[in-house]
């Protein structure tokens, strides 16, 4: 891939405590589908898209948000780009080559339980409807 799809800043969101320098890398669980090791690492230009996967995948509702530097190709994330919204507004990517942490962001807005919980019946109705399909 030589097509430039962004600059970043970028941003993950996970459960998981991180040092600055650690990597990120594909070959886990799916935070979505824990029986679908995933081929993939993704990750958003968007802090608050970032602030929602840590919320949703984290016991305490906060979870952990990234700076983080892809060390490889990516390309736009399926699962949202043109499957389900036109284009990329959610400025989700996802790699195959790992993402170096570069530093954890503090004080951003955490999603209010709400928040996650509409995302959360969101999801129960992509399942319910087939959409939810992680396209791996």
């Amino acid at each position: 891939m030589s097509e430039i799809l962004s600059q970043g800043p970028f941003y993950h969101g996970t459960m998981v405590a991180l040092e600055i320098g650690d990597q990120l890398k594909a070959g886990f669980p799916s935070n979505y589908q824990e029986d679908l090791v995933m081929n993939h690492i993704y990750f958003t230009e968007l802090l608050s898209g970032a602030a929602h996967a840590a919320a949703y995948v984290s016991e305490d509702g906060r979870g952990h948000v990234y700076r983080v530097e892809p060390t490889g190709e990516f390309e736009d994330d399926p699962n949202v780009t043109d499957k389900k919204y036109p284009g990329n507004p959610t400025r989700s990517f996802r790699s195959q080559a790992p993402l170096t942490i570069l530093e954890e962001i503090k004080g951003y807005d955490i999603p209010t339980k709400e928040e996650i919980q509409k995302r959360v019946e969101g999801l129960a109705q992509l399942k319910m409807t087939g959409k939810a399909e992680i396209i791996n």
